[in-house]
């Protein structure tokens, strides 16, 4: 099979993906080398595509396998021409999409629509990368609702302390121009906060933080503190960048998504992170690469629910609100 083109609008997906061969022709180019099918059991490229059943036939083992095995598609019984769409809208809308506008637009329940809204977003974890360099703004931010526009009784039962009490933790880094690194935290106390920057960031970098005390004692980096009492930017002692991406968070928490769960808050950082980090590409390249990251990530209800939870990165360090 030859590579095809990714479709550039959701219009031309819609209409490119209409076709159940071109989705499987099209997924085919990115996962397997020269659109070669490998046997998922044993590996072997030895494989006859089986046009009445739309499945692969290994010659080796003699068994029969799909293009979605071990892929997030695995065992999902909505077709790969409702997968691609929903992938290019949650890929390529700034706010998020919600599942219940992905149930009405692929004609699917709302339940089905947040389990694969969910499994997309295991996709867009992209893990750890090159140690950020060059100008960093470090940053934290809190993600809750907000006491006066919750009912009495929720109120009573969330709210039991001042300030940012029961309300989740998100450290970022940002490398100016490039990449950002966002994850929850357990506190935002010096050995939570630094032990992020150190790991993440490159020895001797400019590091430019607001007066938060748990920033003081990164003396292996270039720190400045911008005094957000007195002013906001100093030259380019600034977190403006930082401030950007918590717009942008929050814009899709609050306005699209409505009601996070902690349990599931990383899951929609790692959406949001996927997005800005590939904010200099096109709309079809951001595309091409969220479906170049499906294969291996795996998904299952128990483990999204958390009866099975070795799929979680960050498990241990996610608040308990």
């Amino acid at each position: 099979m030859e590579p095809v083109k990714a479709p550039a609008t959701l219009m031309e997906a819609i209409q490119y993906f209409s076709d159940p061969l071109t989705c499987i022709q099209f997924f085919a180019a990115l996962r397997w080398e020269d659109g070669q099918a490998v046997c998922p059991r044993c590996h072997s490229k030895r494989a006859s595509f089986l046009s009445t059943r739309l499945m692969w036939k290994c010659l080796a083992c003699k068994k029969q396998f799909s293009i979605k095995i071990g892929t997030i598609f695995e065992d999902s019984p909505i077709g790969l021409d409702k997968w691609l769409c929903a992938m290019f809208l949650i890929a390529n809308c700034k706010n998020g999409v919600s599942s219940y506008e992905i149930a009405r637009d692929l004609h699917i329940t709302q339940k089905s629509a947040w389990f694969m809204l969910q499994r997309i977003r295991h996709a867009m974890h992209t893990g750890t990368f090159n140690k950020l360099s060059g100008q960093i703004e470090a940053d934290e931010t809190f993600i809750g609702g907000k006491a006066r526009n919750m009912h009495s009784d929720k109120r009573a039962a969330k709210i039991t302390g001042r300030g940012p009490k029961d309300k989740a933790i998100v450290a970022g880094i940002l490398e100016r121009g490039g990449n950002v690194h966002a994850v929850v935290v357990p506190t935002r106390r010096k050995q939570a906060l630094q032990a992020e920057i150190r790991e993440h960031v490159l020895a001797g970098s400019a590091i430019f933080t607001d007066e938060l005390k748990s920033y003081e004692g990164l003396d292996e980096f270039q720190h400045e503190v911008i005094n957000h009492a007195v002013a906001y930017v100093d030259g380019e002692i600034h977190t403006n960048g930082m401030e950007n991406f918590w717009s942008l968070l929050k814009r899709g928490l609050h306005g699209t998504y409505v009601s996070v769960e902690p349990f599931h808050l990383y899951r929609y950082l790692d959406e949001q992170v996927f997005r800005f980090n590939k904010r200099h590409t096109t709309d079809a390249d951001r595309f091409v690469q969220l479906c170049s990251g499906v294969s291996g990530k795996r998904l299952t209800w128990d483990q999204l629910t958390g009866k099975d939870d070795t799929s979680r990165p960050d498990k241990d360090v996610v608040s308990d609100v």
